[in-house]
């Protein structure tokens, strides 16, 4: 690798490998956490973390055993105290203006508790008296977004873990909420159950146009469901990646060639300023290298140019689970 490709190289590493959360679009965030910390003795359980989330996102919050997922969300609630830092919901201080602050989210953190012997109508309503803005117009539109018409009039006791999930979610959208935090929401849901909440998930993203903040250890599900990842270890902020249609920010497509004649194609692709190669596999022939789509045509004329035979061309896409692996150093999420 010449002195460019290596430069090059460094500044794409720095790109994708920042441990410092990125501003994501230029409105303001409606979750803003900066450098939160909690301590617990001697123990710092969160340290000093830093992200956003944004208006029509769902991000997913990551993290080892015992990473800080929940002492985390615990603080943006309200439900345990900040030792350092802050929290802002919709511009309001959740330490300064508590009030303020959780008008604006909802969220289920663990499980949703309903009366069981109440139909899931009587629980909406039951939830609805706890403010004077939530209309029975807007019982009807929850109930309809999250697909409960047919369990309207059931007692609750009677509903599955997915049912009973969703009405949780229909309960924390009474009011309008500019964010919706849920913690776990997919745990003990069986296969169906989880598409199903996934899809409704990125429904009330778009329909009702808030952030939603999603711990979850089923890395499958966040790579399909979230637009953009956080990943924390040891209570510190590691990373956070666009995963879904918009890609991993600043990561060049990675392709996997299969040739007659390595050590000539290796030297062939390290010539080129726009190729990284990035692994060379003698026993299978095979180089691994990045570059952008548009490159690839010189890239097959070089190697052609060079009487290289080329047997094989494909992209490679590591998974949400391989990064994740990458970023915490091989921990298993939980």
């Amino acid at each position: 690798m010449n002195a460019a490709q290596s430069n090059k190289m460094s500044q794409s590493n720095q790109s994708n490998q920042s441990n410092q959360p990125r501003q994501v679009g230029g409105a303001e965030p409606v979750l803003r956490l900066q450098n939160v910390t909690k301590r617990i003795g001697r123990k710092t359980i969160v340290d000093k973390l830093s992200f956003d989330v944004h208006t029509g996102e769902i991000v997913g919050l990551l993290g080892p055993n015992g990473a800080g997922k929940t002492t985390a969300i615990r603080m943006m609630t309200g439900l345990i105290g900040i030792s350092e830092g802050d929290v802002q919901i919709a511009g309001r201080s959740i330490q300064k203006h508590f009030k303020e602050a959780i008008v604006h989210v909802g969220g289920i953190i663990e499980n949703p508790e309903f009366y069981p012997y109440m139909s899931g109508y009587d629980n909406l309503k039951q939830a609805a008296r706890m403010t004077d803005s939530v209309t029975e117009q807007r019982i009807m539109e929850v109930i309809t977004l999250l697909g409960l018409q047919e369990a309207l009039h059931k007692k609750v006791k009677a509903y599955s873990l997915g049912m009973r999930q969703r009405l949780g979610i229909a309960q924390a959208l009474l009011d309008r909420p500019k964010l919706l935090i849920l913690d776990e929401p997919t745990n003990g849901l069986d296969p169906a159950g989880i598409r199903e909440m996934r899809d409704y998930l990125k429904k009330i993203a778009q329909a009702e146009g808030m952030a939603i903040l999603v711990s979850s250890h089923l890395l499958s599900e966040v790579e399909q469901m979230c637009t953009r990842v956080v990943v924390i270890q040891n209570g510190r902020f590691v990373t956070e990646q666009h995963i879904g249609e918009q890609g991993r920010v600043g990561a060049l497509p990675e392709l996997q060639i299969r040739v007659d004649k390595l050590e000539t194609a290796r030297q062939v692709l390290e010539a080129l300023e726009t190729v990284q190669v990035t692994e060379v596999r003698e026993s299978k022939s095979e180089l691994i290298c990045q570059t952008e789509d548009r490159e690839v045509p010189a890239l097959i004329d070089a190697l052609r140019h060079a009487d290289v035979a080329v047997y094989r061309i494909s992209e490679t896409k590591k998974t949400l689970e391989d990064e994740f692996l990458q970023w915490t150093g091989g921990n298993q999420i939980a």
